[in-house]
């Protein structure tokens, strides 16, 4: 699966970025091309629209880094037709989950989360704390598996998209995506344990 986004302001501009885009990607298609932090959108929406009907592009999205966009962003799920968005969101930044997250839920839109560990804040929060046992019923082993199985386990979500440099965390991140996901209430009691 293969995506990427474009972020610059006007049309022959955005057209160049995408353009590029593939090019370095070395594809003549691409599965998801986003409008990054919701720059310039009115006027790349028609063009991803019209890449997508020419089979260029499989789905269309927005993406943004920070929860002041929600407004906008719902306003657009509203009255535009999209297929993905991407938002911040983790187990200690949640505001998504009041009424963005419910709303492409809705309108059948996926979800991508970044920022899954705020930053790395969440590692800082648990820095030498045990994981509790109970987690191990989920198949967790790692605080890094904790904090993405709590975003996986939204079912809205469709992926998360954590930041990494090192390949032994690649393989950490991919085994929360193996065995049970956590129901809404061991996602209640998720967020108990780490008390945000």
């Amino acid at each position: 699966f293969m995506a990427t986004k474009v972020w610059t302001s006007g049309s022959a501009a955005g057209k160049r970025e995408m353009a590029e885009s593939m090019k370095k990607m070395k594809t003549p298609k691409m599965d998801l091309m986003q409008i990054h932090n919701l720059v310039d959108w009115k006027i790349h929406l028609p063009e991803l629209r019209r890449m997508k009907a020419e089979g260029l592009i499989r789905y269309i999205g927005i993406t943004h880094y920070t929860p002041s966009a929600f407004p906008e962003m719902e306003k657009i799920l509203k009255s535009e037709t999209l297929d993905f968005i991407q938002i911040p969101y983790s187990i200690a930044e949640t505001a998504a989950e009041k009424s963005l997250i419910p709303l492409a839920r809705e309108k059948k839109v996926a979800v991508i989360a970044n920022e899954p560990f705020a930053h790395g804040d969440l590692f800082r929060l648990v820095k030498g704390k045990a994981l509790p046992s109970w987690a191990a019923e989920l198949g967790i082993k790692t605080w890094a598996q904790f904090f993405l199985k709590y975003i996986i386990g939204d079912d809205a979500v469709q992926f998360a998209i954590p930041a990494t440099r090192k390949l032994d965390h690649i393989f950490d991140n991919m085994a929360a995506g193996r065995g049970a996901l956590p129901n809404p209430e061991q996602r209640a009691r998720m967020r108990r344990e780490l008390n945000v």
